[in-house]
């Protein structure tokens, strides 16, 4: 096994190189995001430059959330051709330690801050996400602009199956514009449509203002007011109608379960779950993929064709995720597999190139 001291040494050099890099892709989007809010800020009232530094600020950490992997990439490479225009890799080998040995602590250090990322980074973006998104909506909003364009959603209550369309939702007031309501009973047959201006969600019940109700009972009447039960919360609509990914990881399974009791969509949700869950293989498959192309000599050059394969390996890894989560969330595969097929694809290709080359 390999020793204490030299297993630090090397853990040492890889954590560095990947905190390098994604300080500088987190420093780059920062900057990217303060010209473009002050590009935006114009005459908005309190937008100054202290609060859009402060929303570029909030706003950052989940972006550079997504290009953690490639940080994990770029920081394995920079290490490894380190290592090997140092000699210390030949030294390494010729004391008799094979590659899968100093690879070892680039492994763990991957699976650790895999797991630190889905675990604490990840609910520390969204709180901040979420601060943001305030904070941008007291900045911006401009005579009561709601969040949005067409949204749908589906509720069970004790008034029987809905399913509302409204042309916006206003997360500040929890209020839906322009909105549109089908009530049906058990056995999905329509009891009433209900046409308004806008349905204020309070307490278990849908507040429909200025509302006309067409039923197949009565004549079509129109009402000031006229309620519909629901048992959705508040929290429940903002989350069915909100990003996936500005949901804390801890609080994905139990809006999962809250979503499928009342009868909505949670596929999203289910996806995003089993992606940050299998985020740690995904930075092992990465760290496997920069020793692929950075564990050779350097003797006689070749060092720009190393990088560019594998900038290409880690970019064609990112696009069979992006396309298994398309998959995923369209229903054609499950979240599961969605989720975990790519990062353990490229972990299966990474160990048999290395085996070829190591030990082959």
């Amino acid at each position: 096994m390999i020793g204490k001291t030299l297993g630090f040494y090397f853990a040492k050099r890889f954590t560095s190189s990947m905190l390098i890099v994604f300080a500088t892709v987190f420093l780059l989007i920062y900057m990217l995001d303060f010209v473009e809010l002050m590009r935006r800020a114009g005459d908005a009232v309190g937008a100054g430059t202290g609060t859009m530094a402060k929303l570029a600020f909030f706003r950052t950490p989940t972006t550079a959330e997504q290009v953690i992997p490639f940080g994990m990439l770029f920081g394995g490479m920079m290490t490894f051709i380190g290592l090997s225009r140092k000699l210390e890799l030949v030294i390494a080998r010729a004391a008799g330690i094979s590659a899968w040995q100093f690879l070892a602590p680039a492994l763990i250090v991957a699976l650790v801050t895999g797991v630190l990322v889905t675990t604490v980074y990840n609910p520390l973006a969204t709180s901040l996400k979420e601060k943001a998104t305030a904070l941008e909506t007291q900045i911006f909003r401009r005579g009561g602009a709601t969040l949005g364009k067409v949204v749908w959603l589906r509720q069970r209550s004790v008034d029987g199956e809905a399913i509302l369309r409204a042309t916006a939702f206003d997360s500040e007031t929890d209020t839906l514009r322009g909105v549109t309501a089908y009530v049906m009973d058990s056995k999905n047959q329509l009891l009433e449509r209900i046409e308004s201006a806008e349905a204020v969600l309070k307490s278990g019940y849908w507040r429909f203002s200025k509302a006309r109700v067409v039923s197949i009972d009565v004549e079509p009447g129109n009402f000031e007011s006229y309620l519909l039960a629901t048992n959705l919360t508040p929290d429940e609509v903002r989350s069915s109608l909100g990003p996936g990914e500005a949901v804390s990881f801890w609080s994905l399974p139990g809006i999962v379960s809250r979503l499928e009791l009342a009868g909505l969509d949670a596929t999203r949700y289910r996806l995003v779950y089993q992606t940050l869950l299998a985020r740690p293989s995904l930075l092992v498959a990465m760290v496997l993929l920069a020793a692929c192309f950075s564990l050779k000599f350097l003797r006689s050059g070749g060092l720009a064709r190393m990088v560019l394969g594998g900038v290409s390996a880690g970019f064609t890894l990112y696009v069979a995720t992006q396309v298994a989560q398309d998959l995923g969330n369209a229903g054609v595969v499950s979240a599961t597999a969605a989720a975990w097929v790519a990062p353990a694809m490229a972990s299966a290709f990474s160990i048999f190139t290395l085996l070829s080359k190591e030990d082959g």
